[in-house]
C-alpha cells in the first residue's frame, strides 16, 4: 500500500510538478491551497505533510503547530517548504519534523519523504 502524502501550498503550478513527481515516486497524494483545511483532519490521515509557510488564509507556522499539537496528528511529519531564509529557525519554532528551502532539488525532496516514511 502506497504511503499518503499531503501537499499544502497556495501555488497550483507547485502543487500540479510535486504532485506528479510524487505519484511517479511511487506515492498517494493528496493536495490543498488551502492551509485550514489542515486542522480539520480527523480520518484518512496522511503520512506525511508538506507545507508551505506562506498561504492564503492560515499561515503554515500556525497550521504545523497545530498539527504538532493535536494527539491525533501529532506523529504525522511534517516538512515545511519556503523559501524564506529563516526557515530553519522557523522549522523549529513551530514544531516541524524537517523543512526544504524553495527552489529545491526533487531528488532532495525525495530523499527527505523517504527518510521519514521508512
Amino acid at each position: 500500500m502506497a504511503n499518503k502524502i499531503l501537499i499544502a501550498d497556495d501555488d497550483p503550478a507547485i502543487l500540479d510538478v510535486v504532485t506528479i513527481i510524487l505519484e511517479d515516486a511511487g506515492y498517494e497524494v493528496n493536495s490543498t491551497e488551502k492551509g485550514e483545511e489542515l486542522l480539520d483532519m480527523k480520518e484518512n490521515l496522511p503520512d506525511l505533510i508538506l507545507l508551505d509557510i506562506w498561504m492564503l488564509g492560515k499561515d503554515g507556522r500556525d497550521v504545523c503547530r497545530n498539527i504538532k499539537n493535536n494527539p491525533a496528528t501529532q506523529n504525522i511529519p511534517v516538512l515545511l517548504v519556503s523559501a524564506n531564509r529563516d526557515i530553519k529557525k522557523i522549522a523549529k519554532e513551530c514544531l516541524a519534523d524537517s523543512y526544504l528551502a524553495k527552489p529545491f532539488e526533487m531528488d532532495d525532496l525525495l530523499a527527505i519523504i523517504k527518510k521519514y516514511l521508512n
